[in-house]
C-alpha cells in the first residue's frame, strides 16, 4: 500500500505555529532533558539554580539549536520554515546555551568551559553532518544526547564524577541508544519508505497483511512508554531528593 504518513507520532499537520512546535520534537526533548533532571538528583549534593539553569541550557541547545539545525540540513519534519529563521534560530539558542555556561563558570567553577565547549561543537558536527558525517551515528548520539546530559548536570551540582556518575552515565547511554535503535526503523518507514506490502502467514492457515502501520506499531510503541517513563522517572527523584519519601 502507498505511504503517507506523518514524519513521526508527534508531527501536528504543517503551517504557522505548529511548525515551530514540530520543530521542537516535544516527546523526546523532555526525554532528554530527563537526562538533565536524574543527573542533578543523584549528584551527592542538589542546587536548584544550577539545574534550572542547565534545563534552559539544553533546551536551547538541544531543543532549539540542534533541531533547528536538523532541519535545516534534511528537512525531517517537512517544515516551511525558511532556512534563514532555522538559522538564526540556531545561532542565537546556541549563542544563548553558551552564555549561560559562560556565566555558570563564573560562578561555579571555570572547568564549566569544557562541557560548554563540548556541548557547541557536538551541535555542530551532529546536526549538520559534518567531516562527511562522522560524528552523526548511533554512538554519538547515545554519547551526545544521553551521557552529555547526564554528567553535565551531574558536575555541575557535584563538582566531580564518581563511581555513581559513571553508572548513570552508562545508564543514559544504553537508554538513548536503545531509543536510536528503534527510532531507526520508524524514522526511515514513516519519512522514505514509498510503497509498503506484504504479509505473515500463521501456522493456523491465517495470513495478517502488512502495511507501514503494522511494521512502526510495537517500536513506536515502546519509544512513547519510554518517553513517558523517562520523564516520569526524572520527576520521581527530584521529588524525592526535594520532599523525601511522601
Amino acid at each position: 500500500m502507498a505511504v503517507e504518513i506523518r514524519p513521526a507520532f508527534y508531527t501536528l499537520e504543517a503551517g504557522r505555529w505548529r511548525d515551530y512546535l514540530n520543530l521542537l520534537h516535544t516527546p523526546y526533548l523532555l526525554w532528554h532533558l530527563g537526562y538533565v533532571v536524574v543527573g542533578a538528583a543523584l549528584a551527592p549534593t542538589l542546587y536548584l539554580d544550577r539545574l534550572g539553569g542547565a534545563l534552559l541550557a539544553f533546551f536551547l541547545a538541544v531543543g532549539v539549536a540542534a533541531h533547528a539545525l536538523d532541519e535545516l540540513k534534511g528537512r525531517p519534519q517537512r517544515t516551511i520554515i525558511p532556512d534563514s529563521v532555522l538559522v538564526s534560530l540556531a545561532a542565537i539558542s546556541l549563542a544563548g546555551a553558551a552564555l549561560l555556561g559562560v556565566a555558570g563558570s563564573l560562578m561555579v567553577s571555570k572547568w564549566l568551559l569544557a562541557f560548554v565547549g563540548f556541548g557547541v561543537f557536538i551541535v555542530m558536527a551532529y546536526n549538520l553532518e559534518l567531516w562527511k558525517g562522522r560524528f552523526h551515528s548511533d554512538l554519538w548520539f547515545a554519547l551526545a544526547w544521553g551521557t552529555f546530559p547526564f554528567i553535565t548536570s551531574y558536575w555541575i551540582n557535584a563538582l566531580s564524577l564518581d563511581a555513581i556518575a559513571l553508572l548513570g552515565a552508562l545508564a543514559c547511554f544504553t537508554l538513548s541508544l536503545t531509543q536510536r535503535t528503534l527510532s531507526n526503523q520508524v524514522r526511515t518507514i514513516r519519512r522514505k519508505a514509498l510503497h509498503v506490502e506484504g504479509t505473515v502467514e500463521w501456522d493456523n492457515g491465517t495470513t495478517t497483511e502488512l502495511d507501514a502501520y503494522a511494521l512502526i506499531l510495537a517500536p513506536e510503541r515502546a519509544l512513547r512508554l519510554l518517553s513517558l517513563s523517562l520523564v516520569v522517572l526524572a520527576v520521581a527523584l527530584l521529588v524525592f531528593r526535594l520532599f523525601g519519601p511522601l
